[in-house]
């Protein structure tokens, strides 16, 4: 919708007491949450069940979480491979069966143009929240779940724009396999999940393959007999690392673990990819042509991100010391190698290296421009608490970080998310019925 467009508050043409934007797993979660106490909800999605899952990531995806983490309101991975790392469509299809299973209401291929807030809702309207189809129709609710997640937009950084046009550029998100890319050694922006499993996939496929890296932490796959996820969901303290550099009073240093690999050995790091073949080089500050020119970080980033994992390993030895817990030794622990690091310099050519595409895996921003101006932020991002509850009444988002911490954007967070806010809707029924019923059930 254009700045100052207005939208009239015409009738609806449906009802539902609540409406979910988006059927990726936390929306289907808020879904099945809801329908745990009996409260149905309406999901829409722009595409199918598990789209970015399914038809907007490369095909090689792992997800590093592994198969314990995919579980949703009542369903739980029975599997026997708890360890094993599924696929983006693999993943797609398990939401798209507990869908199914549950019977969960959910509309697909149905984009929303703009969601409306009429500003006489009083806490006893049924309809506090307009959703607009891009089909023209409208769709009345109480509640509203926008679970579009934090990374729906591409972000693309500005030398991007001053690289000589021969050279292919893409986004993480365009890219598919190593076939998809020209003939020639391919450049990787970013040593974030995206670019490190990418990275990995290009050496072994035969490509050269450079990997521009920036302040990112690395993680055991194993530990002590437990896979990483297993830990961070067991010791909170570990969670607490995704907003704390290392221990060390610094800046937040960045990421969810970068653990999947596809023989399930070994671990995935800038350590192991260097010693695969990859050249490690300094993150991208500028551009001109066919040269770019670097920060010379590459071994204090990768000095920094080897400590990360050290401190990952020494928070898991304290609390299993600290609480008697009966974990097995490892020794010699797992370690990051460092012996094919070195500093690449200030500047890559381009033409002299053969390189010919670029991946840039710089990450995603979130995507709330069919929500009220309102309730964003100065950069458009929701105005939240604690990543569930909005600025309105009746409004709640599944998916969002809360402050530094990225729990609550993992592939099981949906079902304390999604239990959440059905307590939340659930108590706002018993009050506005004036139902005798308790507020708290189990």
């Amino acid at each position: 919708m254009a700045a100052g467009e207005h939208i009239e508050y015409d009738a609806c043409d449906e009802y539902a007491e609540t409406v979910v934007i988006g059927a990726g797993q936390q929306g289907c979660g808020v879904a099945g949450a809801l329908q745990e106490r009996g409260r149905e909800a309406l999901v829409l999605e722009r595409g199918e069940i598990g789209q970015a899952w399914a038809h907007e990531r490369w095909d090689s995806l792992l997800i590093g979480s592994g198969n314990q983490s995919v579980r949703f309101p009542g369903w739980d991975y029975s599997g026997d491979d708890p360890y094993g790392c599924p696929s983006g469509p693999e993943l797609a299809r398990v939401l798209r069966r507990y869908a199914a299973e549950r019977k969960l209401r959910v509309r697909q291929h149905t984009p929303v143009r703009q969601v409306e807030c009429p500003p006489d809702a009083s806490d006893h309207d049924d309809v506090r929240f307009r959703t607009h189809l891009a089909s023209g129709g409208v769709i009345g609710s109480r509640n509203l779940v926008a679970a579009v997640g934090g990374y729906a937009a591409p972000r693309t950084p500005a030398p991007a724009a001053d690289v000589d046009p021969a050279v292919h550029q893409i986004h993480s998100h365009d890219y598919r396999n190593p076939r998809s890319l020209p003939d020639g050694a391919v450049l990787v922006v970013g040593a974030g999940i995206s670019g490190q499993q990418i990275a990995d996939e290009l050496v072994e496929s035969g490509r050269r393959t450079f990997l521009s890296v920036g302040r990112h932490r690395a993680w055991p796959r194993r530990y002590r007999g437990r896979g990483i996820q297993e830990w961070l969901q067991a010791l909170p303290p570990l969670y607490e690392e995704f907003g704390n550099a290392g221990g060390d009073g610094g800046p937040v240093l960045p990421g969810l673990p970068v653990t999947a690999v596809k023989d399930k050995s070994g671990d995935l790091n800038v350590g192991a990819l260097a010693a695969k073949g990859v050249t490690l080089v300094g993150s991208v500050r500028a551009a001109d042509g066919g040269r770019l020119l670097l920060k010379d970080n590459v071994v204090a980033t990768a000095e920094e991100s080897a400590r990360s994992f050290r401190r990952a390993l020494d928070v898991i030895d304290t609390v299993i010391r600290d609480r008697g817990f009966a974990a097995p030794e490892e020794n010699p622990a797992p370690v990051m190698p460092m012996d094919g690091v070195s500093d690449f310099g200030e500047a890559l050519d381009l033409a002299r290296h053969a390189v010919t595409s670029i991946i840039w895996c710089t990450g995603f921003g979130p995507d709330y421009g069919i929500l009220p101006r309102h309730v964003l932020d100065e950069n458009g991002a929701p105005v939240q608490l604690k990543g569930l509850i909005g600025a309105l009444p009746g409004l709640y988002y599944a998916g969002l970080p809360d402050g530094d911490s990225l729990a609550p954007v993992g592939i099981g967070a949906n079902v304390e998310n999604g239990r959440f806010i059905a307590r939340l809707i659930h108590v706002d029924h018993v009050m506005r019925s004036g139902s005798p019923e308790p507020l708290v059930t189990a």
